[in-house]
């Protein structure tokens, strides 16, 4: 949650949209990729457990590894459409 914090801190118009997207994602029974799929038709599965959501019409991106078994997702990155573009969404972990 701090990634998303300090990231809408930036960028105002970010924080409602990734506010309803965690709120959505908190709520979440997700047992495999295609329930991801099904809640979030732009999401993109990659590797690694590895998804990418699109947000605010895509906007804005949110890179997470999702631990299915335990019911968690790991942000490893929120940014830009831009920003996104300069990164490797398979690798990116978050700032310190």
């Amino acid at each position: 949650m701090s990634t998303l914090r300090a990231f809408w801190a930036l960028c105002p118009d970010a924080e409602q949209p990734l506010k309803a997207w965690l709120e959505e994602v908190h709520s979440a029974q997700w047992r495999q990729p295609a329930d991801i799929k099904a809640q979030f038709r732009s999401a993109s599965i990659l590797k690694a457990r590895r998804v990418v959501f699109n947000v605010k019409g895509n906007d804005f991106r949110v890179v997470v590894a999702v631990a299915y078994k335990f019911q968690s997702v790991y942000i490893k990155f929120v940014g830009t459409h831009a920003q996104y573009d300069a990164i490797d969404a398979l690798t990116v972990e978050p700032s310190p």
